[in-house]
């Protein structure tokens, strides 16, 4: 027992160090000690007789010395390992009974970490970061965290703001993790009317799938009637084409519209270019098709709807390639940004107007 704590506290710790505990987490701002345990939640006040950070550093020192066995504390060259999760041949659940959050940030990387530790985890840190990493886990989001941590997510979205990163990022889990509800993605999908960039991580993940999709284009079937033999030899061009006029694609282009007409960041603008090349090309991974073939002319039965077959195609071998040369120059964002991607953008906004139009 450490010498240094007041004899209540030392007294108080020794008899919750004797029970089955799950967690441990330290307020700092008031000064207790809250731990998870298989009959509920206790807390004990601490009483410090020296200076406050001082004395929290000696609980966690006694903490660490049960838990683990380390008398000096949580190791300290584990933090070069958390962020990596590299792991293995650690007790995770023993991370947890330190008081240290940086050892909370060890389980959440974690390959091992399992739904039950996601839940003593997420007591003892409850964070957005935290939320991301663990439903990226499979075993965690299709336990009973999963919903919990999604739900959580959704509601604490519009709280990033302008972290148009973080935003991606967070609706990219939504979508990979399937842990939230349809209300939920669309309750997301919604907010990109407001903030643009919630619809970029649905372009890269969810496109052929996007919630509350638009009616198909008036010339959808006829269209799809015309290029019936194009559409069967798999004519690059004809597929963007009848992708494009699809409820889907009207969706994925009205979408991809209200991004490219204001984005605010550089991410924001590749990746929305990578992956309208993306879908278009009908390709999840690589813009590879034989672009050869659909820069030959099209025959007669095309020929009412060339202004869309060339835009669609133009689409499908979209990239960021076009702006990169633009961004290695400048680490301009918004306004200025889009003056200077003007010329790149202009272009892919017509093409839009003409496959919505």
């Amino acid at each position: 027992m450490n010498e240094g704590l007041s004899p209540e506290d030392s007294f108080r710790l020794q008899v919750l160090l004797a029970q089955d505990l799950q967690a441990v987490r330290i307020d700092e701002s008031t000064l207790t000690l809250h731990a998870l345990t298989a009959q509920g939640e206790a807390s004990i006040p601490l009483s410090p007789n020296c200076r406050a950070d001082k004395y929290l550093r000696q609980v966690r020192e006694l903490l660490s010395g049960h838990a683990l066995g380390s008398p000096g504390g949580y190791p300290v060259y584990l933090t070069r390992w958390t962020r990596h999760g590299q792991m293995e041949g650690v007790n995770l659940g023993k991370l947890l009974l330190t008081g240290e959050p940086e050892a909370v940030v060890a389980v959440v990387h974690s390959p091992g970490l399992t739904d039950e530790l996601a839940r003593y985890a997420w007591w003892t840190l409850p964070t957005i970061e935290n939320a991301r990493l663990m439903l990226r886990r499979d075993a965690v989001a299709r336990g009973p965290m999963g919903r919990v941590l999604a739900d959580f997510l959704v509601e604490h979205l519009p709280f990033l703001q302008d972290d148009h990163l973080g935003i991606i990022d967070t609706v990219a889990v939504l979508i990979h993790s399937h842990a939230v509800t349809p209300a939920g993605l669309e309750t997301v999908w919604k907010w990109g009317r407001r903030s643009n960039t919630h619809f970029v991580a649905f372009l890269e993940m969810a496109a052929g799938h996007l919630p509350l999709p638009l009616d198909a284009h008036p010339q959808h079937a006829a269209v799809s009637a015309a290029l019936t033999a194009n559409l069967a030899a798999g004519h690059p061009a004809a597929c963007a084409l009848e992708r494009a006029l699809s409820d889907q694609g009207q969706t994925f282009l009205d979408a991809a519209g209200e991004i490219l007409e204001r984005p605010e960041t550089q991410e924001v603008v590749s990746r929305t270019l990578n992956a309208i090349g993306r879908y278009f090309s009908g390709n999840d991974f690589s813009n590879n098709f034989d672009w050869d073939q659909a820069d030959q002319p099209v025959n007669d039965a095309c020929q009412a709807f060339a202004p869309k077959l060339e835009a669609a195609a133009r689409l499908a071998r979209c990239d960021d390639s076009a702006v990169k040369a633009i961004f290695v120059r400048t680490t301009a964002i918004g306004s200025l940004m889009r003056r200077k991607i003007e010329p790149v953008i202009a272009p892919l906004l017509r093409d839009i107007a003409e496959l919505r139009n």
